[in-house]
Formats: C-alpha cells, structure tokens, sequence
C-alpha cells in the first residue's frame, strides 16, 4: 500500500476516517473489549449526524455483535444488533500479539459480515503500525488502512 494522505493528532485520525466512510451504508468495527470499543465509539462520533448504523464486535464473537449509538454521554454500545455490513473496520487491538486472534478466523468472520455485498470494504484502523508490524498487511487485504503515531509527554511540577 502507498500513502495517499498525512495528518496529524487525532483530529487528523478522525477526519481520515471520516472521509473514508463517506458513501458507505452501515459500518461494523471488530476489536478486542476493553481496547477497541473506545475507538470505535470516537470514530463513529464523526459519523454521528450521517445517519449510519453503526455496530461493534468484540474479537470474533459475532452474536455479541451491539450498536454503536449516540447518548446523552456520547457514543456508546448500545443493544444487540445485526453485524451484516457492506464496511468492516477492522481495530488494531486485534493484531496485538497477546490477544492471538486467529487471522483465518477473522477472514471467515469478515466473510460472513460482508455475504452479499459486492462492494464491500475492509479499512484498517491502528496506531504504531501494530498491523504491519504482525504482518496483517499481508494477510488481510485492506483497502484502506489508516495508521496513526502519538508523541507522548507528561509534565510534572518540580515542587512537588
């Protein structure tokens, strides 16, 4: 894959996203609970007005499947919720070593959610290339995948 686009900060992260889901009817995000679900429910906050369904599976456990919808508290995972979607955005928490996601497993999944939709797109979502450091890269074929880097500083008062 080549680059087509940089940005910055989350900002940047979330603006990508929200540019690659234009045209797209329904979009489920898979990741691991805990890690994912976060960033699922930040990136579907760009999407909030554009009246897309929008689900979550956590790992590979498709009848776990929820919405994600906006609340008084924003977006959050709601009711049980059908996961068949023309766009699957895969979280880069799954591609974490530790969690031992088998890939063949989420390429069956990934079938399954998508049966029936001749259009349908996988984008990658993930921070520090954690895709292609496990090589998914190559194993899964995204057709956008969207790695963002962050700069960490923490201050401290030297007064204690």
């Amino acid at each position: 894959m080549k680059p087509i686009e940089k940005a910055s900060g989350i900002g940047g992260l979330l603006t990508a996203f929200r540019k690659l889901a234009r045209g797209r009817d329904k979009i489920t995000f898979i990741g691991c609970p805990g890690w994912c679900n976060p960033f699922a429910e930040l990136l579907g906050y760009v999407l909030r007005d554009a009246g897309k369904e929008m689900v979550f599976i956590p790992n590979l456990r498709k009848d776990m499947a929820v919405r994600v919808e906006m609340t008084v508290y924003g977006m959050q995972l709601g009711d049980n919720a059908d996961p068949s979607s023309d766009t699957i955005v895969l979280l880069g928490g799954l591609a974490m070593p530790k969690m031992e996601v088998d890939v063949g497993g989420l390429k069956e999944l990934i079938d399954e959610v998508t049966d029936g939709k001749p259009d349908r797109r996988i984008f990658g979502v993930c921070v520090g290339g954690v895709f292609q450091k496990a090589g998914w890269d190559k194993l899964i074929h995204f057709d956008y995948l969207v790695d963002a880097d962050m700069e960490v500083t923490t201050y401290g008062s030297t007064d204690g």
